[in-house]
């Protein structure tokens, strides 16, 4: 029953439960007036929990005197802007995730705590007034007259670095204008301008880049999605910069997402002199505190561009006017654990709420981008030929079945590798397998490294003289003598980057060689710099996985040579040829991108697969014609739309048990429309010390599917998982893993 009330916060909690909860304002006195936006601590069962005021109400559905007051208001001013709310809570109804959870997850991660906001800017100082009255009594005070004058020059204060880079150590001096009163403390606003100059110093468009700038800025000022469909080396960053700077001189923001933090610094040297506009960039790997004042600086419109990886989508910007998607196939847009979101399908329904035009590109489109621009959905812009001049590379594929291969490497890309070193050109070298082997085996009985967490065996990484479980993380020494047999003759099988490298700088002892993956650029500054030296020429021979395959420039590169493909031709995931066939793409338009013709040479054992002959006869945009009928025949997305719900457990059975259960729930609610199949145990059943199963729903229309979740998990929710059962859903599942 209804009761009116003086003040009802609707808040979302910090914790995995749907729905919102209604609490009173504080009992205690506070400056503070609750609105939504503002995080709260609450009383929430025996504890206390974090969350956010959604709403404000005079009604509730409880009891009043069972509501409880929150214990505190944590933030001065709202955090979360009305738009910023609705976009998140959207989201966690579409992808059915807890609204508190997933509102803490577009925080920043102080912000996930009891903690006050970080004052904006970095610290400094500033002249009061009788500082700016007393400047001509410091004739025997030189180096604190030297402050004053600078500080003068600069009204509105200078932070500490700028201070020391223009005095030098002046800390002395500032104590004692300090101590006089003469200056005080500020925060001085610390987001970066990229300098430069105009749209003039950079390249002349071709037609097809002019074509698709004045489609999107036509757009400018209400919602479009546009698919920009550019083969590798078309000049795709050149068109989102000439789009930013007529948007960013309207004094709109804008946020231009990309899939990995390794691309990052390659954008903003490009930006770098092209624009001039304050901007921040957003990615995991930045501190706490850098990440805060960045996130801040968007969410006040203090910065005017926000570059940044998957959870930049939820940066608050008041005054969006375009999103651009870099790569837009990527898969790293999707988020595999928690709040399961896909950026890339969020950003378009974040530029319908903004209502600005959203532009995703890719030189190998997702078949459901793809089918979107088909539809007529999306506005469909295509730059068919490189920019510059530059031809495509030509595409070889190498049979090595019965060849000599020295680690992985045919005679025949040997030869070419030294041709091409030896007329003073770069060569790439792409093995998506890191480590010095992916097993170890003892050659007497055939004993296997294996992970005691997984059902899967232990990659031997030399160098760390360690076998390293690569889904679970385990790791453990490798064993002198086998421990099954306990003779000696342990033996590498296969090859990852390490062994390639280390073969490499046998056979090119002279050539500097760089080898970039996860192990190689642990420490801050290292991918950076080794990709810097890349594309400046200094090293002629790269060797990488598939941090080398996404986006970047190296315009000396003639050759490129993928060692390994077949592991990825045969997948068990309908997805996996879409996979392979964007990975080729990517790998192969590292070659030829300046004036100096480019070859790419694939090393497989199944010349004749057709995913192969495709891509080398017609190309990537026919294999997604092919693949994509394959899929409308057989209803798989994006002819239709599927949930997968996981289940784990450390007990063998109890993880099926909970999906049988949650079928059995879904019976009288699927009907015609949703069709519920499984349970069945996952590709990898054992990972991590927990065995995995899966359950699938799938419809032809999604809002068919949506009711059906929404009725489903309230039943789900009301299972016992028995046995420690943790169990999530994934709408829109990108991985079956």
């Amino acid at each position: 029953m209804s009761t009116d009330t003086p003040l009802i916060l609707r808040v979302a909690v910090d914790a995995p439960v749907a729905g919102l909860f209604d609490y009173l304002p504080p009992v205690a006195r506070t400056e503070n007036t609750p609105a939504p936006g503002m995080r709260v601590l609450v009383p929430f069962g025996r504890s206390q929990r974090l969350g956010v005021i959604v709403a404000l109400a005079t009604r509730t559905e409880r009891e009043p005197d069972r509501l409880k007051p929150v214990a505190s208001l944590l933030d001065p001013i709202p955090l979360l802007g009305a738009a910023d709310l609705a976009f998140v809570l959207w989201a966690a109804g579409y992808y059915h995730h807890a609204p508190g959870e997933a509102l803490f997850g577009a925080l920043p991660a102080r912000l996930r705590r009891p903690l006050p906001p970080l004052e904006s800017g970095e610290p400094g100082w500033r002249l009061t007034a009788a500082g700016h009255a007393g400047t001509d009594s410091l004739t025997r005070a030189p180096r604190q007259a030297q402050v004053v004058r600078l500080l003068l020059a600069h009204r509105s204060g200078l932070g500490r670095a700028e201070l020391r880079g223009h005095l030098g150590d002046c800390r002395s001096a500032l104590r004692a204008l300090a101590a006089r009163g003469w200056i005080e403390p500020c925060r001085i606003a610390s987001v970066p301008r990229i300098a430069g100059g105009a749209a003039a110093t950079g390249p002349e468009l071709d037609v097809y880049q002019r074509r698709a700038v004045d489609g999107v800025q036509g757009a400018f000022g209400g919602f479009r999605a546009f698919l920009l469909e550019g083969v590798t080396g078309s000049g795709k960053t050149e068109v989102y910069i000439r789009l930013l700077q007529t948007l960013l001189a309207a004094g709109r923001q804008a946020l231009l997402l990309v899939p990995e933090i390794g691309l990052t610094p390659q954008l903003l040297q490009r930006l770098t002199g092209r624009l001039e506009a304050p901007m921040v960039a957003l990615h995991s790997a930045l501190q706490a505190g850098e990440r805060e004042r960045a996130w801040r600086s968007a969410a006040t419109g203090e910065a005017a561009l926000v570059l940044g990886t998957r959870s930049a989508i939820f940066v608050p910007l008041p005054r969006l006017g375009l999103i651009l998607v870099d790569e837009e196939h990527d898969l790293s847009f999707k988020q595999q654990e928690g709040f399961r979101y896909s950026a890339r399908d969020l950003a378009v329904r974040r530029a319908q709420q903004a209502r600005c035009p959203v532009v995703l590109g890719s030189a190998t489109p997702s078949l459901e981008t793809l089918h979107n621009a088909r539809r007529g959905r999306y506005a469909w812009l295509e730059l068919p030929q490189r920019a510059g001049g530059a031809s495509p590379p030509e595409l070889l594929t190498l049979d090595i079945r019965a060849q000599p291969l020295r680690a992985g490497l045919s005679p025949v890309l040997l030869r070419l590798m030294r041709e091409e070193l030896g007329n003073g050109n770069q060569v790439l070298l792409f093995l998506n397998r890191r480590g010095f082997a992916p097993v170890l085996t003892c050659h007497e009985c055939g004993w296997v490294g294996e992970c005691s967490r997984c059902d899967a065996r232990l990659t031997l990484h030399r160098a760390a003289n360690r076998l390293w479980c690569h889904h679970c993380g385990w790791l453990r020494a490798v064993p002198e003598v086998c421990p099954n047999c306990g003779e000696t003759d342990l033996r590498p099988l296969g090859q990852g980057t390490e062994r390639v490298e280390a073969e490499l700088r046998d056979l090119f002892p002279d050539i500097p060689l760089a080898r970039i993956d996860r192990d190689s650029t642990r420490r801050k500054g290292e991918l950076e710099r080794l990709l810097g030296a890349a594309r400046r020429g200094e090293i002629p021979l790269l060797l990488g996985t598939q941090m080398l395959a996404k986006g970047h420039h190296f315009p000396g590169v003639t050759l490129v040579g993928i060692l390994e493909l077949d592991q990825g031709l045969y997948g068990a995931d309908f997805r996996a040829p879409e996979r392979m066939a964007q990975l080729v793409v990517q790998v192969a338009g590292r070659a030829g991108r300046a004036r100096r013709a480019g070859r790419v040479v694939l090393q497989t054992r199944h010349p004749e697969h057709p995913l192969l002959l495709s891509l080398r006869r017609r190309g990537y945009p026919a294999f997604a014609a092919a693949a994509l009928e394959e899929r409308r025949q057989a209803a798989l997305p994006p002819f239709s739309h599927q949930a997968l719900m996981r289940a784990e457990s450390r007990d063998e059975q109890a993880a099926a048990s909970f999906l049988e259960r949650a079928a059995h729930a879904a019976t009288d609610l699927a009907g015609r429309e949703v069709t519920v199949a499984g349970p069945v145990p996952a590709p990898m059943e054992r990972r991590g010390g927990r065995y995995h199963a899966h359950l699938l729903a799938q419809a032809d229309r999604r809002p068919s599917l949506q009711a059906f979740l929404t009725a489903w998990l309230v039943r789900v929710r009301a299972l016992k998982g028995g046995s420690g059962v943790r169990w999530s859903l994934d709408a829109d599942p990108q991985e079956m893993l």
